[in-house]
């Protein structure tokens, strides 16, 4: 569709910054792309040990090895490009495209719809999960679901829908996720990376405890002192137990990252 250039001068936006988005632009960057995120002020990612949208809070983040930096104007995007770091701007409108004009957008926000990406914000547009048609919101849209379609690119129809169902681990399914009991702010007790028994109290929200359901590590906790809805997913249990998986990033990412770089070859490469 474009005519081929030298992969290390394109531009790459990563709409999102949480674990998934963040897989993809670890993938990106590794590859040698220029790449920049977007996120909102204020990030509700669960796995925050490696997830970009962190520097929001803190600055900078560290995933893997690779260092974002969260930035305030457009130019300093181009500085960091220099010291081969990754920026992240507050910008939920993705307005910084208008002025640097990627070569690639990635919808990765994972709101399960379209909230606001067209075919026409980028000369190749990628859409992550269900809520996007390939062909009409996304040049291609990658499969997100786990199972056998995991990462899959697709250039016509829809990735599958959301069941609303997390994906078994070791058979355990919605008990491994921590939900907040009420509406109120969150304060966590315990960290990610500690070790979990059945009915501990990992935090709590507007005074009400929440409690591990199964016996685990704690993979992910969204940001303490956020206000959260009731039922909102806060926090994930992993089963396994393994400390080192909370602190690198998910074969599922890579494999949706897989599917990302897939699309932008077979355009650019």
């Amino acid at each position: 569709m474009q005519k081929k250039i030298d992969l290390s001068e394109i531009k790459v936006c990563v709409k999102g910054g949480g674990d998934l988005a963040s897989g993809v632009a670890w993938r990106l960057y590794q590859c040698g792309f220029r790449v920049f995120m977007t996120e909102i002020d204020q990030p509700m990612a669960v796995r925050r040990k490696v997830a970009f949208s962190d520097a929001i809070y803190h600055g900078s983040t560290v995933v893997e090895g690779v260092e974002a930096l969260l930035v305030h104007k457009t130019d300093e995007v181009f500085s960091l490009w220099v010291q081969e770091k990754i920026p992240i701007l507050v910008d939920p409108k993705c307005k910084t495209c208008n002025v640097i004009r990627p070569d690639v957008l990635v919808d990765a926000i994972l709101a399960k719809k379209n909230i606001g990406t067209s075919m026409h914000d980028a000369p190749l547009v990628i859409a992550l999960g269900p809520g996007f048609e390939a062909g009409q919101d996304a040049h291609f849209v990658v499969e997100t679901n786990r199972g056998h379609n995991l990462g899959r690119l697709l250039a016509s129809g829809s990735a599958e829908a959301d069941t609303g169902v997390p994906g078994p681990v070791q058979g355990i399914t919605a008990d491994r996720v921590l939900r907040s009991p009420a509406e109120g702010v969150w304060q966590n007790n315990m960290e990610i990376g500690d070790l979990v028994k059945k009915g501990d109290m990992v935090g709590s929200v507007a005074g009400l405890p929440v409690n591990a359901l199964i016996d685990g590590v704690i993979r992910g906790m969204i940001h303490p002192g956020i206000m959260v809805s009731k039922g909102l997913k806060i926090g994930d249990i992993d089963p396994r137990g393994n400390k080192v998986n909370c602190f690198t990033i998910s074969e599922k990412a890579l494999a949706i990252a897989g599917g990302v770089l897939e699309g932008i070859l077979r355009v650019y490469g």
